[in-house]
């Protein structure tokens, strides 16, 4: 007679057997031989009107293309989109330099695959046209609205920093873009600190001014972000490097037709042309790849946000970084 033990061992051992049958074989992509059918895969892909991912894509003709179906998600800012990353509803999305911080900040699930420089003018601190204010050390005791966790959040910080300022020295007002637009309009907020398309978009149509843009307060880095779990998927893993590739393509395609991507970007996202065109011409993008002076960067960044207590603790953005896909770009 068999006894008790030796049957829950054996139960166990087959629970185990069972176990890593099912995630050797869940990957219906994943061909016998070890081959990727990228037919087989989705990729769900988060966008935002200030990457106008989608819209790259198709214009430099990548989509058509793509071997792999792609799902698409439009996020207001890159936070929401990295939250949705991190919980396994997207896969991918472009993000600027501050939201990576706040996610890692938070432990998410997530990692840097990619960085490109997409230059610094179209960062700005924008004011209404008749505003009293001047330059940056007339933002003390003011509203500023900004979305926290976006680029747009480092660059105020960095800001206020370099003219002796601190956060403790102004109102800030949290809000997403089309509620800050809003607010600066009807005088609610007195600046608004923000990305392009916005920036261009408050000029362009509401008469706004730069009381001061991105240089010399911050770098030109944004970047790619995967969630852990497509990352861990080999199947999602070889549409990401061929997406990835795309992208590159993509960027090379946009700098040399800027004044063709300013007409398609006016379509697709629906802003006039002459806002997508201001936009177009403050880019030229410089794909790199996450060599240490990339994550030493980001990493300033990191530090920046834990020095002035806006998140909690110190970040390593080394342990938030996968250089897997390094071979594609050249060194930063």
């Amino acid at each position: 007679m068999i006894s008790r033990r030796l049957l829950a061992a054996l139960a166990l051992t087959a629970v185990v057997a069972t176990g890593c049958g099912t995630s050797e074989t869940k990957d219906a992509a994943v061909r016998s031989d070890g081959t990727v059918d990228l037919s087989q895969v989705t990729l769900r892909l988060g966008d935002q009107k200030g990457t106008g991912l989608q819209a790259l894509l198709d214009a430099a003709g990548e989509l058509k293309s793509a071997p792999y179906k792609i799902e698409w998600s439009q996020y207001t800012s890159g936070p929401p989109m990295l939250e949705a990353i991190n919980s396994g509803a997207v896969d991918f999305g472009g993000v600027g330099n501050a939201p990576p911080v706040f996610a890692a900040a938070a432990k998410s699930s997530i990692k840097i695959v990619s960085g490109y420089g997409a230059g610094t003018a179209g960062q700005g601190i924008v004011v209404p046209k008749d505003s009293p204010l001047r330059g940056p050390a007339d933002l003390r005791g003011k509203k500023i609205a900004v979305a926290k966790g976006s680029s747009a959040h480092y660059h105020l910080l960095s800001v206020l920093d370099k003219n002796g300022l601190s956060f403790a020295d102004i109102e800030p007002q949290y809000l997403q873009p089309a509620d800050a637009l809003a607010a600066l309009t009807t005088g609610r907020v007195d600046a608004w600190a923000i990305w392009d398309p916005y920036t261009a978009q408050a000029e362009q149509q509401v008469g706004a001014r730069i009381l001061v843009d991105g240089k010399g307060y911050v770098n030109p880095d944004a970047f790619y972000v995967a969630g852990n779990k497509a990352l861990e998927s080999k199947s999602r893993t070889a549409a990401l490097r061929d997406l990835l590739a795309r992208i590159h393509r993509a960027h090379a395609w946009v700098n040399e037709h800027p004044d063709q991507w300013a007409q398609t970007y006016a379509q697709s996202s629906g802003l006039p042309l002459e806002v997508t065109t201001v936009v177009v011409k403050r880019v030229v993008y410089q794909d790199h790849s996450l060599d240490r002076a990339a994550i030493d960067a980001e990493q300033q960044v990191a530090d920046a946000f834990s020095d002035a207590k806006l998140v909690p603790g110190k970040v390593k953005i080394a342990d938030f970084v996968d250089t897997r896909f390094n071979d594609l770009y050249p060194a930063s």
